[in-house]
């Protein structure tokens, strides 16, 4: 299988770079640059590199640099951003700092004719974000494109096959950037472009089958996107010697433990076994408000079910996860940092004895999974769930949980997303869920002065969930969203609409 290996030097966008790849059919695989040898790169027959960006000075002894012999591995190399100026002072060239010379967003790049440019207009606009620059191209290296302040905006080394650029092709705000990494992909790498998602199911169910052979494999489904999918792909696997936990928390939207159970139970029979630990949960979380907490309470709690009910199942062989690439990714494996810390990433029952662990999902991405998961025949509303935290309404719910909380988010929220869909603005979106917030106000409802709860809408539009902008759904979608909660759930007298975008806040709310 054909690959190109992105080397993270800490870009922010180092995952948007491989999905930018894996678009074009080529195999990309993230590595940071400290865990990965020159040896190795040649050994795993990478058809090509890209170094991503990064927050750090090349000339700061304490930022990321490797060595310089990538450069003569014969291996056609992309710098981005830091990597274009770390290629270039590898190769000898000189970069310095200026205030006056850095740019920031939408910016004007004049280039010049290059194979990396092909069917890229001679002015066009990509997205910057630097205040070093090379301000001198090393021996050997062509200048292809310039700024009004960046007299380097990319380089080359048409030869070596080395190319570099100072903006960021990976990311929308660069109009030809697809363009360009495509270039660089197929015309540079040489890349066939014959990774498919049938090829990777073949491939992982043979793989799966022959390595999971008689053995009893023990699946945590949440009924999320992820679990559900890996749920069907070991089952093609390994059929009835799979079993699958789903611990219903209570914490779940309107009527999706009854759907999650009703796909699964159809598809695996007595292997899908449903514990219904509502009244644990509240009981664990009554008083409790601080955010954090809650989700140390669910997860523990969660973990010790689990427990109880694979006890009664007997000897388990293997423990199987829905575990995919943003989460060992974002959970800091190695030396990384860590972003967040995943609930599938580590924190195994210690109670129960397994073999190993299998995550036939971990070199995936989201919109890859959900590909898998309609290849597999699962139900495209399984498949395109709305995201949803591991907590669950846990932490949509501010303050203290309660059942009657719980009851009057699940129907607010459920009147939302039934307003979106009818008024066919799904499409315009990719997250949108309500809020039960503790702030209460008064109201008038039939003459009579009341009191109650704030329901908060959110929407957000984003391509990775890095970032986000909150979305600008049509005013008649709120109004009439606000109107049937408030009319239908007595103790909610206001709804407001979140236009905070992510950053300064957060996609949810705790």
């Amino acid at each position: 299988m054909e690959k190109i290996l992105v080397m993270d030097f800490g870009g922010q966008y180092n995952q948007l770079i491989a999905r930018r790849v894996r678009e074009n059919h080529v195999y990309a695989e993230i590595k940071p640059y400290n865990k990965i040898t020159c040896s190795e790169i040649v050994a795993e027959g990478y058809k090509g590199i890209i170094f991503t960006g990064g927050p750090n000075s090349v000339y700061d002894e304490k930022s990321p640099h490797y060595d310089p012999e990538i450069l003569t591995l014969g291996i056609p190399v992309l710098g981005i951003c830091y990597g274009d100026q770390l290629m270039a002072y590898m190769a000898g060239g000189e970069i310095t700092s200026a205030e006056n010379s850095s740019e920031y967003g939408k910016t004007t790049v004049r280039v010049k004719d290059s194979k990396i440019f092909k069917d890229v207009p001679t002015e066009n606009i990509c997205w910057m974000s630097h205040t070093d620059y090379i301000c001198k191209a090393p021996e050997g290296f062509e200048i292809i494109a310039t700024t009004d302040q960046c007299p380097c905006a990319a380089m080359c080394n048409a030869e070596k096959k080395l190319y570099g650029v100072q903006f960021h092709p990976e990311v929308n705000h660069t109009e030809y950037g697809n363009v360009m990494l495509k270039n660089f992909i197929f015309d540079v790498c040489g890349c066939a472009g014959d990774w498919k998602m049938e090829s990777f199911i073949d491939s992982s169910v043979e793989k799966l089958s022959k390595d999971l052979a008689g053995k009893k494999v023990l699946l945590a489904l949440s009924g999320g996107v992820d679990s559900s999918v890996a749920a069907a792909l070991l089952y093609k696997a390994v059929g009835s010697n799979l079993t699958c936990i789903f611990v219903d928390h209570g914490l779940m939207r309107k009527d999706e433990g009854d759907f999650v159970e009703e796909t699964f139970k159809s598809r695996f029979g007595d292997n899908f076994i449903r514990a219904n630990a509502e009244d644990v949960f509240l009981g664990k979380l009554k008083g409790v408000t601080d955010p954090e907490t809650k989700r140390k309470i669910i997860g523990e709690e969660f973990i010790r079910t689990f427990e109880a009910e694979a006890k009664k199942i007997g000897k388990v062989d293997i423990l199987a996860q829905g575990t995919i690439y943003p989460d060992v990714i974002e959970s800091g494996k190695g030396d990384s940092a860590v972003i967040k810390s995943h609930h599938n990433v580590g924190g195994l029952p210690d109670v129960i004895a397994f073999e190993s662990i299998v995550e036939p999902l971990r070199d995936l991405f989201k919109d890859e999974v959900r590909e898998v998961g309609l290849k597999l025949g699962l139900p495209r509303e399984l498949v395109f769930r709305q995201p949803f935290p591991g907590p669950g309404l846990a932490v949509r719910v501010i303050g203290e949980i309660t059942k009657d909380k719980l009851d009057t988010l699940r129907e607010a929220d459920y009147i939302f997303r039934q307003e979106v869909a009818a008024f066919d603005c799904e499409g315009m979106t990719n997250q949108y869920f309500a809020v039960l917030t503790d702030l209460k106000s008064v109201g008038v409802k039939g003459d009579a002065r009341t009191y109650g709860y704030t329901v908060a809408l959110r929407a957000v539009t984003t391509d990775d969930f890095m970032t986000a902008t909150f979305t600008k759904l049509p005013f008649e979608v709120l109004e009439s969203a606000s109107n049937k909660i408030t009319n239908q759930l007595g103790n909610i007298t206001r709804v407001v609409y979140d236009i905070t975008s992510k950053p300064p806040a957060t996609v949810e709310w705790e």
